[in-house]
């Protein structure tokens, strides 16, 4: 994670979007030495809350133990049979 001070973040603002979208890296801004900011691809910042609100939910939350608790204990459905269940 790059380090970036927050006079330089501003100056580099317009340019910093195609610095990272290829890269996926985060930026750290800071102020005084210390973080005040994360600058991060907007894909990176939409999968991150989309996770943060699966994790939330406490009934997502269960029915995720149960699937790995079943996957832990062999219990799986063949691909083809899962896609016809799908289709009722």
């Amino acid at each position: 994670m790059r380090e970036l001070p927050i006079t330089d973040a501003r100056d580099a603002l317009t340019t910093l979007p195609e610095e990272i979208r290829h890269t996926h890296e985060t930026i750290t801004v800071t102020r005084r030495g210390k973080p005040v900011l994360a600058i991060l691809p907007w894909e990176e910042y939409e999968a991150l809350t989309e996770t943060l609100a699966i994790m939330a939910d406490e009934s997502l939350m269960a029915d995720l133990r149960q699937s790995i608790r079943e996957v832990r204990a062999g219990k799986l459905i063949p691909w083809e049979r899962a896609k016809r269940k799908l289709r009722l």
